[in-house]
């Protein structure tokens, strides 16, 4: 079962005209979204939205990824140290593949050290595959 917040996020995305296409087109193409969900330390989430603003959002589009769109909550636990996403790829292989390039990137330890200089930032990842309805607008 999916949270009230996901739907929020996602007809947000779709009012927003951030998501476009037919999800017959992209259930046909096998590609995938992916919700991911940081909770960062306390007083740390501005060092993570910094982190993708300035390199992370990049170094996904330079390996593939097709980035949705960001958000933060405005209620709820673990709001004030929450940053949610939707990240778009071809398929669940090119996906693995996606990330397993972002993170052997030369240029990701210096991105997550320079980040971290104030102390961690990310307490914990959560991640959920998704697939397009036939009625959903999706990319």
């Amino acid at each position: 079962m999916t949270s009230p917040l996901f739907h929020g996020l996602l007809a947000t995305a779709l009012a927003a005209g951030i998501v476009t296409t037919t999800s017959a087109a992209a259930q046909d193409s096998g590609k995938v979204f992916e919700l991911r969900t940081y909770i960062t330390y306390e007083g740390r989430l501005e060092a993570l939205n910094t982190r993708f603003a300035d390199h992370s959002i990049a170094l996904l589009r330079k390996h593939g990824a097709e980035v949705v769109a960001f958000w933060t909550p405005v209620d709820g636990n673990n709001a004030e140290n929450t940053l949610i996403y939707i990240v778009a790829f071809p398929s669940r292989e090119a996906r693995d593949q996606i990330w397993h390039a972002v993170f052997s990137d030369p240029t990701w330890p210096k991105i997550k050290a320079d980040s971290e200089k104030g102390g961690k930032v990310v307490k914990r990842v959560t991640s959920r595959l998704m697939t397009a309805t036939e009625y959903s607008p999706l990319q």
